[in-house]
């Protein structure tokens, strides 16, 4: 039997599926459909673990959650998992991670679907490699977005056609599931999932975003990441008085590099951190919002408590 792909897939994208196709007969798989028409058996996912729970007295069944820029994958592993359990039990969190795993649903009623993984493999990776992974998942989201919009042209999407402008069988097939399934889709919500992964990556894409394809946008991503970082220049002299935010910035990017300025091997500390972005311009209300997002993200941790710290 053919080993089912590994799908890079975001968690929102991911999350957001409400379909399964139920394989017949022994040994043949199941699938779950996303909107954008990933036809997902297994999944390739990087990201940030950020916590590992036992779900059973004996620690013999684990729940795990695994952050990226759009959301948060939910993981359950168990005996018949035991190398991915003890790795899991090993690993000491927040830590990046790259997981290969198979669907996992569980329907409490007609019309209600949760969706997780259960891991086949999992390794400690570093930022690098979490950062590769969000710029193969972007290029692959982007893919999957174009052969919707193309079905979404034709009168009767079929498979036929979508082969024929170059998709994969396995994407044709999704696409016109996920059209039967979900109607009218909404690709941009998905272009907006890739600007913000991108603007992790690199703050200030996502303003560019909108002026430049996301080829572009990844090819220049990929290019800045692969030249060998200058000697960094001395820190100039911060000002007192508040500086306005970069138009191409947002405030979760300026939260996030203030937290990296001030961070020491313990992290920073929460006060200093408000203070310093209000000198950068932020309000409260923003500057309290952007940290919450980040620690949901897994950009950010909180060591201990008034103290947060990148991951």
């Amino acid at each position: 039997m053919r080993r089912e792909p590994a799908w890079r897939i975001f968690a929102a994208e991911y999350n957001d599926a409400s379909l399964e196709i139920k394989g017949s007969g022994e040994k043949v798989p199941s699938y779950v459909v996303t909107p954008l028409g990933s036809k997902v058996n297994r999944v390739f996912i990087a990201g940030v673990l950020t916590d590992v729970e036992s779900v059973m007295e004996g620690g013999e069944y684990l729940r795990a959650h695994v952050s990226d820029p759009t959301g948060v994958f939910t993981m359950y592993s168990g005996q018949y998992q035991a190398e991915a359990t003890a790795k899991l039990q090993s690993i000491e969190v927040p830590a990046f991670v790259a997981v290969v795993g198979k669907v996992r649903t569980y329907i409490p009623e007609e019309g209600t679907m949760y969706v997780s993984l259960r891991p086949e493999l999992i390794r400690e990776v570093d930022a690098e490699a979490r950062d590769r992974w969000i710029i193969e998942a972007c290029l692959q989201t982007k893919h999957r977005m174009g052969a919707m919009e193309e079905a979404m042209k034709m009168t009767q999407p079929n498979v036929y056609d979508l082969r024929k402008l170059g998709y994969s069988r396995e994407l044709s097939e999704g696409v016109v599931a996920a059209i039967k399934k979900y109607g009218t889709v909404d690709v941009t919500r998905y272009a907006t999932l890739i600007r913000e992964s991108l603007q992790f990556l690199m703050p200030g894409t996502a303003g560019r975003f909108e002026e430049a394809s996301t080829d572009e946008t990844l090819e220049s991503i990929q290019q800045r990441k692969e030249t060998k970082k200058e000697p960094k220049k001395p820190k100039k002299q911060k000002k007192e008085s508040a500086e306005k935010p970069d138009a191409a910035q947002d405030p979760e990017a300026i939260v996030l590099d203030t937290i990296k300025e001030l961070e020491g091997e313990d992290g920073a500390p929460w006060d200093s951190i408000v203070e310093t972005c209000k000198r950068k311009g932020l309000d409260e209300n923003s500057i309290e919002e952007a940290l919450n997002s980040l620690m949901d993200k897994g950009f950010v941790f909180e060591p201990m408590l008034g103290t947060l710290k990148t991951t």
